[in-house]
């Protein structure tokens, strides 16, 4: 689409970022957000929508955006102009990582620009039992699971 960012340009017309360490690190004071896994996150729709308090810190337009995690990156869009601001493309990360539902995602803002935005992304395993799992169906990721 005309004036859309492409998903070819992102990393080509910029250097590669790279990260080496460990997989968890602690969060350096830069913005972040956390999301924990449902089956909307992981199946049919791969669908990351950025929680409501934190998308609003960020831009009302498609962008570029750069998922960083074990020294590789994922490229994707980032959608502000809709009522759900989402991450799209995020199938191929969760996909690569084999993400299941209840681990979580830190998605630590990197930069925020107007030409991109990078995040650095921690996994936390959940190893839910299944049990539970069809309680964080995503009919309402607000409720609690109550263990009793």
């Amino acid at each position: 689409m005309k004036g859309e960012p492409r998903m070819g340009d992102l990393l080509t017309s910029n250097p590669v970022i790279e990260l080496e360490g460990d997989e968890f690190w602690p969060l350096s004071g830069k913005p972040f957000f956390d999301v924990v896994l449902t089956k909307t996150n992981i199946k049919r729709l791969y669908q990351l929508v950025v929680p409501g308090k934190f998308s609003a810190t960020l831009p009302s337009c498609s962008i570029p955006t750069v998922l960083i995690f074990r020294g590789k990156n994922w490229e994707m869009i980032y959608h502000g102009s809709s009522s759900h601001k989402r991450l799209d493309n995020w199938r191929a990360f969760a996909v690569d990582n084999n993400l299941k539902v209840g681990d979580a995602c830190v998605f630590e803002q990197l930069e925020c620009s107007s030409t991109r935005l990078v995040f650095r992304v921690q996994i936390l395993r959940g190893d839910i039992s299944s049990e539970f799992l069809d309680k964080l169906g995503g009919d309402n990721v607000d409720a609690p699971i109550v263990l009793e």
